[in-house]
Formats: C-alpha cells, structure tokens, sequence
C-alpha cells in the first residue's frame, strides 16, 4: 500500500494519500489545502482518487475537500455531527485570515464500526469526539496505522477550547478507543510527528492516570 503525508496549508495539517498498487485507487485524507500538490503525488503514482475522508471539519482539514470532490468525482466521507462545524468555513477562515474554500458536500456520513474500503485495505471509523462534537479516527489494521485526526499527537493532545471542543470527551476517546489499541500501532496524527499508542500511553503528560 502506497501512503504518503503530506502536511498542507498555513497549520501544516497531515494529509495521508493512500494508494493501491494493484487497482490504482486513491484515499485521500484531510486534505486541507494546497490541492496542485496533493494532485501531484495522485499523479506521480499514477492512482485515480475515489473516497474522500475527513477526520473531522476544522477548515485546516476540510479546506480542499470541495475542490478535491469537484475535480475527481470521489464521495467525502464525514461525522455528521461536524455538519455545523463544516458549514462555519467562512468564520474559520476569518479566524486564520485565508480565502473561504468552496463549500464541501458531505456525500457519506460516517459513524464507529463504519468502514471505508480501498482495494485490499478497510479503514475502520471510530468515534473519538472532543476536539470537536464529530471527530473521527481510521484504524488501518492491514498497514498497522492509526489516523488519528487532531484528537492524538505525539506528546500532546487535541486541544479543546474551540467551539464544540470537550476536555473531558477528547480524554474518554482517547481511554476507550485509542489506548485500548495495541501499543505497536503507528499513529499519525493530524499535525506533527509520528508516534506510537505504546509511546503516548507511557510518555504523553496528558494521559497519565487514564
């Protein structure tokens, strides 16, 4: 399986393109921003995108997705409980002083257990609000990685002081889902360095005593 990361836009947001090398199908994950380059690694593989994820609707993460959806024809797949966030883009965009993206249609909304399927790999949804009300984490069992969104980094968390964010949820999902994962797990969480749950159970400040 072909993975590349790219971190995209002015928060450097990981955007994960995976790829089959048998059928030429292309998830792409979080594509915040600078499309021509997620473009470019598409066309490099010579893969074709057909599914669009969303880890969860801050503009650093859904940004491209429009465009990305208009120029491919993939579905976007989201939680529908980031509806609201996902139709705030103008205000986000304000906040980070950008230009407002193209409104994203949602095509599939996701919920845990969940799956969304490129060739011989299933990504499996689960459900790991706090950041936001809808955000979501893909477990890749077949390539041993965790996309985490912004709810898991290396040392850190997701922070919770946006609107719909939730200190206590961020930290029952992180308890209940994450850390409940083998400790080999490669997480790659939505900005930032690559971890492992092992790693963050036994060196992340904020997971002590959960």
């Amino acid at each position: 399986m072909i993975h590349t990361i790219l971190p995209v836009g002015i928060l450097q947001c990981n955007c994960s393109i995976f790829g089959d090398e048998t059928t030429r199908e292309a998830l792409v994950v979080d594509p915040g921003d600078e499309l021509p380059e997620i473009l470019k690694i598409v066309g490099q593989h010579g893969l074709h995108v057909t599914a669009i994820a969303i880890t969860h609707a801050h503009i650093d993460h859904i940004g491209g997705a429009a465009a990305l959806r208009r120029l491919t024809g993939a579905a976007v797949y989201m939680n529908e409980r980031d509806l609201p966030i996902a139709k705030q883009l103008a205000m986000q965009a304000a906040w980070l002083r950008v230009p407002v993206p193209e409104q994203p249609q949602i095509d599939v909304t996701v919920k845990e257990g969940d799956l969304i399927r490129l060739a011989g790999c299933t990504f499996q949804v689960l459900d790991t609000p706090g950041h936001t009300p809808g955000s979501i984490s893909l477990l890749a069992a077949q390539e041993n990685k965790l996309l985490a969104g912004d709810t898991l980094f290396r040392d850190s968390i997701g922070r919770t002081d946006l609107p719909g964010g939730d200190s206590r949820h961020i930290l029952a999902s992180i308890k209940n889902k994450i850390l409940t994962l083998d400790d080999s797990l490669i997480v790659v969480p939505g900005h930032g360095e690559l971890t492992t749950v092992g790693r963050e159970r036994e060196h992340n400040y904020f997971l002590k005593g959960l």
